[in-house]
């Protein structure tokens, strides 16, 4: 028969090599050891323990998915959102972390990126392929038309320059 402080200590092992690769939740550790078959009375312990020496903190690892989110994988604000309920984070921190995002300034960063693969297209194929890609990435059709008239009127001078 395992002991109770044998079991917490080996439910602790596996909370922590979970938290080795990158941040969780507090949901997301809880359906890892429900998975690995913990009980809930000791897995409640672990995440009482983990809480304590600061290893889980919603509002740090929302923080920590929005700035991940925005600087290698940009998405708009409602995709964020969606995906911290997606990872059980409560609605006011979600509403805190993410109010500060700019989905017109991210859309025109990730258009303008693009830009080097669409310089030759006409209006409608340019138009079709960054719509779809900013679209993809979760962006509203106002967010997506006013990206993308912005970057066609870019585009449009730098050919001018160009033909000069």
């Amino acid at each position: 028969m395992v002991g109770n402080n044998e079991l917490l200590q080996r439910c602790l092992d596996s909370a922590y090599r979970y938290l080795s690769y990158r941040p969780r939740s507090e949901a997301e550790i809880r359906q890892c050891l429900k998975r690995r078959g913990f009980d809930s009375e000791i897995a409640e312990k672990a995440i009482a323990k983990l809480k304590e020496q600061n290893l889980i903190d919603d509002v740090a690892f929302a923080q920590f998915w929005k700035s991940n989110r925005l600087s290698f994988k940009p998405k708009s604000r409602r995709l964020i959102v969606k995906e911290l309920k997606d990872k059980k984070i409560a609605p006011e921190v979600i509403e805190q972390v993410t109010q500060d995002i700019d989905d017109e300034a991210n859309a025109y960063k990730l258009g303008s990126s693009r830009m080097h693969t669409l310089g030759e297209l006409n209006y409608l194929d340019f138009y079709r392929r960054l719509s779809s890609y900013l679209s993809y990435r979760g962006f509203s059709y106002a967010v997506i038309r006013q990206t993308l008239s912005r970057l066609w009127e870019e585009k449009k001078q730098i050919s001018n320059q160009i033909s000069l």
